[in-house]
């Protein structure tokens, strides 16, 4: 078909050629009327061809070309919605996948902060246990010492007491007389700094 019409085009060609070397010795032929009803042919001819050409084979052409791209382009339009659309989707995951590891981690720091607490709770009860233990004991150790102390202190008192004595008249001195002053003078200050 192509080859057919291109066949056609040059024979046509050939022959407007021919014309236009015989129109050329008698003037301007596209003035002259004689001329006129080959022109029109050619005319008509021509943009018949040209019509031809265009509505078979160059138009079918563009008007598929053009039926192509609106289709990918829908298409394209429609993948490119299918893929927001996901994308949407993924954000929601992973907004709440965001959520639940905040919530997880919040619990999970909860339940340290709560067991520290405990422990530091527990730790401090022992601690406190033995602080009390020792407070208890110390305080035993000093009623001990509070009873034993005027026992050993009027025995000290005794010895020195004789053994100055002794020193200053030179003559040995009876240790119950300076144990009997001892107690007294003992009883009296006990009162005063024992509350007895």
């Amino acid at each position: 078909m192509v080859k057919k019409i291109y066949f056609l085009s040059i024979l046509f060609s050939f022959f407007f050629i021919k014309e236009a070397f015989a129109a050329e010795s008698g003037g301007m032929p596209q003035l002259n009327p004689e001329f006129w009803v080959s022109q029109i042919f050619w005319l008509v001819l021509t943009f018949g061809i040209m019509y031809l050409v265009l509505s078979k084979l160059i138009l079918p052409k563009i008007s598929n070309n053009l039926e192509s791209r609106k289709s990918q382009i829908l298409e394209n339009i429609e993948a490119a919605e299918k893929q927001r659309e996901a994308s949407d989707a993924k954000l929601k995951e992973y907004d709440e996948i965001i959520s639940k590891s905040k919530l997880e981690a919040n619990s999970i720091f909860n339940q340290a902060r709560e067991k520290a607490l405990k422990d530091i709770g527990a730790k401090r009860e022992v601690l406190d246990k033995q602080i009390d233990n020792e407070i208890a004991e110390a305080e035993k150790e000093i009623d001990a010492l509070r009873k034993n102390a005027p026992d050993k202190i009027n025995k000290i008192a005794i010895e020195t007491s004789s053994e100055l004595l002794q020193k200053l008249i030179g003559a040995e001195v009876n240790n119950s007389s300076i144990s009997a002053i001892v107690d007294d003078l003992s009883k009296r200050s006990g009162d005063k700094y024992y509350g007895n």
